[in-house]
């Protein structure tokens, strides 16, 4: 059994949210946010990552899908910081190209203790509550893994396709860099330590 696991929860007036993750799994998932679409895209996650999901969530979705898009963001950054614990050992960078008909997505990971995103199509994807939402799941995600993720979207204008790419690219992204290097016995850094978030 893998020990690169962790289980979060988290409670909001919003929200409710469990998330239990295995970074070595075999890419199982059992996801129930009360929105489809955003199920579909963490199903394809798993998948392309080897990583097995649990996610319940709840919240006022009939307000608005956000709240529930986003927590699920920060709970699932908070499971890979915790089930990488110290990071040793770990390749720590990771990058990947996916093509998904019309479009093209790059994505690049620095588990480097530093959270950023950087989203060529940020300024974009604020006009409209499906953009806003996502591109939150990404920053809630950054913010609380401790994790440099850069998007480029070189092509395509629909959003289910652009999105499907995004965490296709991703979940490789995440498994090659969280994928454990046999010649390295310590730290990915050269400092002998990433911080934590």
């Amino acid at each position: 059994m893998s020990e690169r696991q962790a289980q979060i929860n988290r409670k909001t007036r919003e929200t409710e949210v469990s998330v239990y993750l295995n970074i070595d799994g075999s890419g199982y998932s059992e996801i129930n946010t009360g929105y489809p679409f955003f199920d579909h895209m963490l199903e394809l996650f798993c998948w392309h990552g080897f990583f097995d999901l649990r996610i319940k969530a709840q919240g006022d979705i009939e307000v608005d899908k956000h709240h529930v898009v986003e927590d699920v963001g920060i709970c699932l950054g908070k499971a890979f910081s915790r089930a990488i614990k110290d990071k040793k050992g770990i390749k720590r960078y990771g990058y990947s190209v996916v093509p998904m008909d019309e479009v093209l997505i790059q994505c690049a990971v620095d588990i480097s203790g530093r959270p950023l995103l950087v989203f060529n199509r940020e300024e974009e994807w604020v006009i409209d509550k499906i953009g806003e939402s996502f591109r939150d799941f990404f920053r809630g995600f950054c913010n609380h893994s401790g994790v440099t993720l850069h998007i480029i979207v070189y092509s395509g204008q629909g959003r289910h396709h652009i999105l499907e790419g995004i965490f296709k690219s991703l979940a490789l992204c995440l498994d090659q860099a969280t994928s454990i290097e046999p010649r390295r016995e310590g730290s990915p850094s050269t400092k002998g330590k990433i911080e934590e978030v």
